[in-house]
C-alpha cells in the first residue's frame, strides 16, 4: 500500500464538488466513490478531533433520497464510516428531517445523500453531528482535514476496486420515531374534517405525508407519483407544478395540497385553489401557529414578518440553514423561549421546546417540512377559515423568485461586482442606470447575501448567486404578486443581457 495524500481543501477546487449552503454537492460523474468516500472520512475524522461521538466503534445512521446515484454514493459513505471503524445505522430512503431527528435522540452522527432540488444530474452528501447540522465552522474543520487513504481501493476513475460489502438491512426506527413525533403531540383529530391533496411525485418523504395527515384524521388523496425523479424546487416552482395543483383543486376540491421537494425537508402547501404558498408566507404562518417569541430568517424573506407585528423579535441572516440556525441559538442564549426559524425555500427549523396540553413538541433545529404542513392546516382549522384567508390576514407584500440555471458563479459574482464600487453614490447611480426604469430611486443596499437593493416605490430586488449550484438566483418583493413576478422577470431579463455584454 502506497498513501494517498488528500488536503480536502484542494481537492474540493479539484473535484468540483464543494460546500454550499446544504453539504456537499456537485455532478453526479464529479461525486465519484473517492471523493464521497474522502469527504466523510474528513467529517469523521473532524468530528473525532473535535470530541464528537464518531470515534471508532461509535454508530452513525445513514439515509438517502430517490435519485438515480443515490445508492452508489451511500454505499461508498458506508464503506468509509466502517473503514474508520464505526458501525452503520442504515436507515433507508427517509426524509432528511427524519434522520436528523434519529441522530439527535440517538446522540449520534447522521449521514444524508441527497441532492435536494437540483436535477438528477447531481447529488450531494449532508452531514450531521450528534448535536445537529453542521455550521460554517464546521465545514471549515472538514475542509482542514488531511488524510492519507489506501491507494489501492480504487482505480484512476476513482471508482472502488473492490466489490462493495453485503446489503445492509435497512431499519424502520427513524421514520417510524419522525411519524410518531407529530400523531402524539398533535392528536388523531388535528386535522379532522380536511379534506387534502398529497402531491407525490418523487419526494423521499412521499408516503409518509399521508401517514401523518391521515393519522391526524384528514382525509387525503395520493396525486402524481414518479417513478423518476422529479426536480421539484419549493423556491422556484415549476409552471407544470402550477398547473397541476389548480387542475387537482378544481377536480377534487381539496382545502389544501401539500408536498415536498426531494429530500423532503421543504414543503409545498396550497390553498384551496391549487395557489401554492411562498415559503417565507407558510414560515410566518407557522410561526404564529407556534406562537414564536423570536423569529430568525433571512434577509431574502417577505418583510411581512416585521410588519405584521406577530412577534416579539424578528433577526435577520444571511441566506442558508447554518446562519438560521446560529441566530436561534443567539436567540435562545438571549432567553427567549419559543424560538423558530424560515426561510424562503418553506425550511422550518425549531429550535425550543414547546408544551401544549400536556404534550411536548421537541425542539428540531433542521429544515423540516412536515412542522409546515401540519401547522398550517391546523391553523385554518382552528379558525374555521381557508388557507387562502389565512394568506389574505398577512400584510400585502409579496414575494417572487427563479433563477438562471446554468450560470457559473464566476458569472454572477461579476455581475454583482459592477454595483459594488466602493461608493454608495456610485453604486446607486449604476443600479439606477441598469434597472431604475424597474423600481425607480434606489433607497437602500443590503450586502448581506448578495446584494439587496429597496427602490423608493417599496420594491425590492435581491440578486445572488446559489450557495450549492451554478445557478444566478432573484428575489424580489413588491405590493401584489402580479408586481412581485412581473419584476422578477424583468430583472433577470437585465441579468442576461448584461451576461451577455460582460
Amino acid at each position: 500500500m502506497n498513501p494517498m495524500r488528500i488536503r480536502i481543501e484542494q481537492f474540493m477546487a479539484e473535484s468540483g464538488v464543494a460546500f454550499g449552503t446544504s453539504g456537499a454537492r456537485g455532478l453526479v460523474t464529479a461525486m465519484t466513490d473517492l471523493v464521497c468516500y474522502a469527504y466523510t472520512t474528513a467529517f469523521l475524522h473532524y468530528l473525532a478531533a473535535a470530541g464528537e461521538q464518531a470515534r471508532p466503534g461509535g454508530a452513525v445512521a445513514l439515509a438517502g433520497d430517490f435519485r438515480s446515484s443515490t445508492g452508489r454514493i451511500m454505499d461508498a459513505v458506508a464503506r468509509a464510516v466502517e473503514d474508520a471503524g464505526c458501525e452503520v445505522v442504515p436507515c433507508g430512503r427517509i426524509p432528511s428531517p427524519a434522520l436528523a431527528l434519529f441522530g439527535l435522540e440517538n446522540r449520534m452522527p447522521a449521514i444524508m445523500v441527497t441532492g435536494s432540488h437540483i436535477p438528477d444530474d447531481r447529488n450531494g452528501i449532508k452531514f450531521n453531528k450528534a448535536s445537529g447540522e453542521i455550521l460554517k465552522q464546521d465545514e471549515q474543520g472538514i475542509a482542514a482535514q488531511v488524510l492519507e487513504l489506501d491507494d489501492t481501493l480504487f482505480d484512476a476513475t476513482g471508482t472502488f476496486t473492490r466489490p462493495a460489502p453485503k446489503a445492509r438491512r435497512d431499519s424502520s426506527e427513524a421514520v417510524d420515531n419522525y411519524v410518531a413525533r407529530y400523531l402524539d403531540f398533535f392528536g388523531p383529530d388535528a386535522l379532522q374534517g380536511l379534506r387534502v391533496g398529497v402531491y407525490q411525485h418523487s419526494a423521499v418523504g412521499r408516503d409518509v405525508l399521508v401517514r401523518v395527515l391521515a393519522g391526524l384524521g384528514a382525509e387525503t388523496i395520493a396525486l402524481g407519483r414518479s417513478d423518476t425523479f422529479v426536480p421539484v424546487d419549493t423556491e422556484a416552482i415549476r409552471p407544470e407544478d402550477i398547473e397541476l395543483a389548480r387542475a387537482w383543486a378544481r377536480q377534487h376540491r381539496f382545502d389544501a395540497i401539500v408536498s415536498a421537494d426531494g429530500d423532503s425537508d421543504r414543503p409545498l402547501v396550497s390553498d384551496e385553489r391549487g395557489c401554492w404558498l411562498r415559503g417565507d408566507v407558510v414560515g410566518i404562518l407557522c410561526a404564529r401557529f407556534l406562537e414564536a417569541d423570536a423569529v430568525c430568517t433571512p434577509v431574502s424573506c417577505n418583510t411581512a414578518v416585521e410588519k405584521c407585528g406577530w412577534f416579539k423579535a424578528v433577526h435577520r441572516t444571511r441566506i442558508g440553514s447554518p446562519y438560521v440556525i446560529a441566530a436561534m441559538m443567539d436567540a435562545s442564549r438571549s432567553g427567549a423561549t419559543r424560538v423558530v426559524g424560515y426561510e424562503a425555500n418553506g425550511g422550518f427549523l425549531l429550535n425550543s421546546d414547546l408544551e401544549r396540553g400536556g404534550r411536548t413538541l421537541r425542539a428540531l433545529p433542521t429544515r423540516d417540512a412536515l412542522i409546515v404542513i401540519v401547522s398550517v392546516l391546523r391553523l385554518a382549522r382552528q379558525q374555521g377559515t381557508g388557507v387562502s384567508a389565512l394568506a389574505a390576514s398577512l400584510p400585502a407584500r409579496f414575494t417572487a423568485s427563479d433563477r438562471l440555471t446554468n450560470f457559473p458563479t464566476e458569472k454572477s459574482r461579476e455581475i454583482l461586482a459592477r454595483f459594488d464600487s466602493g461608493s454608495e453614490t456610485a453604486d446607486h447611480s449604476a443600479l439606477e442606470t441598469a434597472f431604475g426604469g424597474l423600481g425607480g430611486r434606489v433607497i437602500a443596499i443590503d450586502r448581506t447575501d448578495g446584494l439587496r437593493v429597496t427602490f423608493a416605490h417599496d420594491e425590492v430586488i435581491h440578486l445572488r448567486p446559489s450557495g450549492n449550484a451554478p445557478e444566478f438566483r432573484c428575489y424580489t418583493e413588491a405590493h401584489t404578486e402580479e408586481r412581485a413576478r412581473e419584476l422578477n422577470g424583468r430583472v433577470l431579463e437585465i441579468v442576461r443581457a448584461l451576461s451577455r455584454a460582460s
